[in-house]
Order: C-alpha cells, then sequence, then structure tokens
C-alpha cells in the first residue's frame, strides 16, 4: 500500500520531541527558527496508508484562520516563530477528497535562496509562507511532494478574508503571502487549484504594473485576474493575467511569490520562471515576484 503523510506535528521545546519521537512521529531535520534566536522548533510527521493530508496551510494574521476554521482545517497549535519577535505562525492541514486534492508523500524545508532554488522538480511544491516570517533569521520555506504530478489549472486572487471559506470548500490553496506586504493596504492573497490533468493546465502567467502592460496582454488574449494586488495602497494597480492556450509553452506544475533578494538569480538558473515586475510597484511595500514552473 502507498506511504502518505498522515500526521503533522510540532515540538517547541526538548520535551515534545522526546514525546512527539516516542509517538511514533519522525521529523524534518531542520530548525525552523534557524538564526533567529527564538525556540528550537521542529516540523514532525507520520505516514500510513490512511486517509492522506492534502493541503497544507498557514496563517499569520486573525483573518488568515477564519475560513480554515469554517472549512474543518486542522490546526497545529504551537507557534512557529515561539521564542521570537516574528509574526505568530500556525500551521494547519486537511484531508480533502475532492478531484483537485493528491496526497502528499513527503516533506522538505528549505534553509537559503540557492536550496530553495533546487528543490522545484517535478512533484514537488512550495509554500509560500517564510516560516521565520518577520523574526529575522533565515529564509525558511516548506516544500511538498505529491504521490503525483499536478498542474494549476485555475487562478484567482482575493482583498480581505470574507471569501476564503468558500474558496478553500472549492478545492483552492492560498498563497500564503500577502502581495501587499509592507504597504499597508489590504491584505491580499493569490490562490490556486490543481489538477493531474495536464490538458486542463495554465501555460503562462504574466503581472501588469501599467496601462501599456494591461493593453498588450488583451491584445496577447491572456486572461485577467480581477483583483488589484495592491489593493488600497498608494502603488500602481497590479494584476495576475493568464493563458490556457499558449501551445508552445509547458504547463505549469507550481506557482508561488519569493521576496529574498538572493532568490531570483536561482530560482532562474534553476529553470524557473521569475515575471520581474515588483508585485509591489511604487509603493513601501517589500519587493515580490510572482513565479513560476
Amino acid at each position: 500500500m502507498p506511504q502518505y503523510v498522515t500526521e503533522l506535528d510540532v515540538s517547541v521545546n526538548v520535551d515534545e520531541e522526546s514525546q512527539l519521537r516516542k509517538n511514533g512521529f519522525t521529523n524534518v531535520p531542520v530548525d525552523l527558527n534557524s538564526g533567529s534566536g527564538g525556540n528550537r522548533i521542529f516540523l514532525w510527521y507520520k505516514t500510513s496508508d490512511c486517509p492522506a493530508i492534502s493541503r497544507i496551510q498557514f496563517s499569520f494574521t486573525e483573518e488568515m484562520k477564519t475560513g480554515l476554521i469554517k472549512e474543518g482545517y486542522h490546526k497545529v497549535d504551537k507557534n512557529l516563530n515561539a521564542g521570537t519577535r516574528g509574526s505568530p505562525i500556525y500551521l494547519w492541514f486537511y484531508k480533502g477528497s475532492t478531484a483537485y486534492d493528491v496526497p502528499i508523500v513527503e516533506l522538505t524545508v528549505s534553509t537559503d535562496a540557492g536550496n530553495d532554488a533546487k528543490k522545484a522538480q517535478p512533484l514537488w511544491e512550495r509554500s509560500a509562507c517564510d516560516l521565520n516570517r518577520a523574526a529575522g533569521g533565515k529564509w525558511m520555506y516548506l516544500w511538498v511532494k505529491r504521490e503525483s504530478q499536478t498542474y494549476i489549472c485555475d487562478i484567482t486572487a482575493t482583498a480581505g478574508s470574507d471569501g476564503d471559506a468558500e474558496l478553500f470548500r472549492e478545492g483552492y490553496i492560498r498563497v500564503d503571502e500577502d502581495t501587499n506586504r509592507g504597504a499597508g493596504g489590504a491584505y491580499v492573497f493569490i490562490w490556486y487549484r490543481q489538477t493531474t490533468d495536464s490538458q486542463k493546465a495554465i501555460k503562462d502567467l504574466q503581472v501588469s504594473t501599467d496601462k501599456e502592460s494591461i493593453e498588450s496582454y488583451q491584445q496577447q488574449l491572456y486572461e485577467q485576474v480581477e483583483t488589484n494586488l495592491n489593493e488600497r495602497t498608494a502603488g500602481a494597480p497590479v494584476y495576475l493575467w493568464y493563458k490556457t492556450t499558449e501551445c508552445s509553452k509547458d504547463p505549469i506544475r507550481m506557482v508561488t511569490v519569493i521576496l529574498d533578494p538572493d532568490a531570483p538569480q536561482p530560482y532562474m538558473k534553476a529553470g524557473v520562471r521569475v515575471v520581474e515586475k515588483n508585485l509591489n510597484e511604487n509603493n513601501s511595500g517589500v519587493k515580490e515576484y510572482l513565479c513560476f514552473h
């Protein structure tokens, strides 16, 4: 029988590490607070042939929790930034059975830009939430491996959390980083759904930051995601565009955002497409780039 990731937990001290080990958990051997001076924190998991975890999300605001709670996601009630000044980060997981849910079979964590980029391999996908978010430590990201190859078939974006529960119910995964980070606007998130059918996949993504690029993508028959990724900021309107009919391009397997200033070059060297348009264009926010593979 195939072995799936079926349980997750987090330790924030040595006693909890010992207890989880006794209970049959295996840890991902990376301190999630590395470089931040906080508690030594590890992610733990169990594998079995029981129903698999198919979605993992993170929350770092109260609003991000609302939809997860409504849709029955299980919260691991341990702050991944314990002992630091960083945002309180919590991990949530879900065992879905929709057409958009594919079992997770393996986990790993990246600890620097080069290591992060090299993990962009078939079957693997990256969470966009920095596990040291605002804590001053290393850039750290969770990667999950699925049982079979998935492709991005739908993409959208939201400003605020009112529609989160509905999107989770419909099988969407939230890209857990605010495209307005540091800009003072609304919390804006990109969302996507997956399929195992490559014929249904999105083939290309682009970002517009001015009127000229909007007109260009319209002429090229790209479809626009309506939400402004710079919603309620002083910056220029920023929109996400996608295309499913670009025959010359491969189906997209992974989409994420990167903030580490050292990440674009290693990502491009690894064959990941980095859209070199700042999602926080003309505002005081953190530079962010959409990337996909």
